[in-house]
């Protein structure tokens, strides 16, 4: 498969894993919008919103609050946003969530120091 998040679950790629158990991977997004922007994935591949197991989903969501508490607490977030596209707005076929916060000033930071934040 060439599934660029298959290969970071596989650990062929190289990633800033935040969350692992046997179900989801969380890490950084190597692009951030903001400084610990976060994506949520399932490590069984699966295309996107239509396809993924609902108890995954249900999972996934349960993930997405408790790294929306944890930006807000270590990064000292102001508030977070849920993205998750399909279809043709969709840039890698594997079913992610992105967790973006928001911060009230703009925050320059880089993504080994948020790393350092998030898992310390």
């Amino acid at each position: 498969m060439d599934c660029v998040f298959c290969k970071i679950i596989s650990g062929e790629f190289s990633s800033y894993k935040i969350y692992e158990d046997n179900d989801i991977f969380v890490f950084l997004d190597i692009n951030p919008m903001e400084p610990g922007h976060t994506l949520i994935i399932p490590k069984e591949h699966t295309l996107d919103l239509i396809t993924i197991n609902n108890d995954i989903l249900i999972k996934i969501l349960n993930s997405a609050k408790d790294m929306g508490k944890l930006l807000m607490e270590k990064m000292n977030a102001d508030g977070f946003t849920l993205i998750q596209n399909n279809g043709i707005s969709q840039e890698v076929k594997h079913y992610h969530l992105h967790v973006i916060p928001k911060y009230k000033k703009k925050r320059k930071m880089d993504i080994e120091e948020v790393y350092k934040i998030l898992t310390n």
